[in-house]
């Protein structure tokens, strides 16, 4: 997917574990203070074959072995500074365990990066049963989450309510185990972009949280996310979710066999402009099925990237927008990505299949 002349991009899940830092100086607009990092990541294999031939500036994208240049705010990036509503980091609970009987993905507990599907996943009638299964209760799953939603619960209830419902219903939350992420669910609280670790933190009134679950059921993933609002929450956040939401739903319609890739970024780009929105570029949407990330990938942006959509082909949209910087900070856990100025972020996710007729939303009950 990426050309010599796009942005090199990291993955929409990151699962990258960071090796080693050399903080360089890095010349920015006056009054600001950033670090720019020179960092080794061990990525998994998506990054490796798509994005290794790529030039220009760096992007993060869902997965990784490649060196990359992380400009951030790190070290500064998980304190509160003088917002006192500015995440901070919470305590974790022990790891979850999983049944012995229900199927796990090849990457759980294994010593080697998550395989790839080095091409998109297009399935046969099999196959596209098996992802509707998954779809559905992914789907379920997160109705569920989102009606936990409440002031004084805790991202880390959540976590576990979410990871009983999913093995209760003999599938392997996708996310606990991928490059050593510590739980089954991402719980991304109003300034974090995706990639938040379930933790401590109570919800407070006022909040909103993105729940982005995916379930591995029968040897396929289903993967969607959601923003809810937690209590009173103010009118511009409000219109933040509700734009989002509705740059998924346009991305959707436009979805058919032979249409480019790149329309989609155009689509959620351009609305997301009517309201003066931010479109994080960081993080994208991927192949998804029998891998967890795979071939497209899925830019939310303008761009002028190759690939047309395949019938029976399967991927994620995911567009994550921001009232301001859309610039992500990587705490010092090298999961949760939060706004530099910590404004607030949405995301949306479906899975969805494209079939002659355009595209079916798998993870909608």
């Amino acid at each position: 997917m990426a050309t010599s002349s796009s942005p090199r991009l990291l993955s929409s899940f990151l699962g990258d574990r960071l090796l080693s830092a050399r903080p360089v100086l890095h010349g920015n607009a006056p009054g600001s203070r950033r670090a720019a990092y020179q960092a080794t990541r061990t990525l998994c294999n998506l990054v490796d074959i798509l994005f290794n031939r790529a030039q220009g500036p760096t992007y993060i994208s869902a997965s990784r072995k490649l060196t990359i240049s992380l400009y951030s705010l790190r070290g500064q990036s998980d304190k509160p500074g003088d917002n006192p509503r500015r995440l901070r980091p919470g305590k974790l609970s022990p790891r979850l365990s999983v049944p012995n009987h229900i199927q796990r993905p090849p990457y759980v507990n294994a010593r080697q990066r998550p395989g790839l599907n080095n091409g998109p996943e297009i399935h046969d009638e099999r196959g596209i049963e098996c992802m509707r299964a998954s779809g559905k209760l992914a789907a379920q799953v997160l109705k569920f989450a989102g009606t936990l939603v409440k002031p004084g619960i805790t991202t880390d209830e959540i976590d576990k309510a979410v990871h009983q419902m999913i093995v209760d219903n003999g599938a392997y939350p996708s996310p606990l185990g991928y490059c050593g992420f510590p739980k089954s669910v991402c719980t991304s609280v109003n300034e974090c972009i995706c990639h938040g670790i379930p933790d401590s933190r109570p919800l407070e009134d006022g909040d909103i949280i993105n729940i982005d679950v995916t379930v591995y059921l029968n040897g396929y993933h289903g993967d969607t996310s959601a923003t809810f609002l937690c209590g009173d929450v103010d009118d511009r956040a409000k219109k933040l979710v509700q734009v989002t939401r509705e740059c998924l739903d346009k991305a959707i319609s436009i979805c058919a066999p032979g249409v480019e890739i790149k329309h989609i970024g155009r689509t959620i780009q351009d609305h997301a402009d009517k309201f003066k929105f931010g479109v994080v570029r960081q993080f994208v949407g991927h192949g998804v099925g029998q891998v967890f990330h795979a071939e497209p990938v899925v830019l939310h942006f303008r761009n002028n990237e190759w690939g047309r959509m395949t019938l029976n082909q399967t991927f994620t949209i995911e567009p994550m927008l921001t009232v301001g910087s859309i610039n992500p900070v990587i705490w010092s856990d090298d999961w949760t990505a939060v706004t530099e100025d910590g404004s607030l972020s949405a995301q949306f996710e479906h899975t969805i299949l494209i079939t002659e007729d355009g595209a079916e939303i798998l993870t909608q009950c």
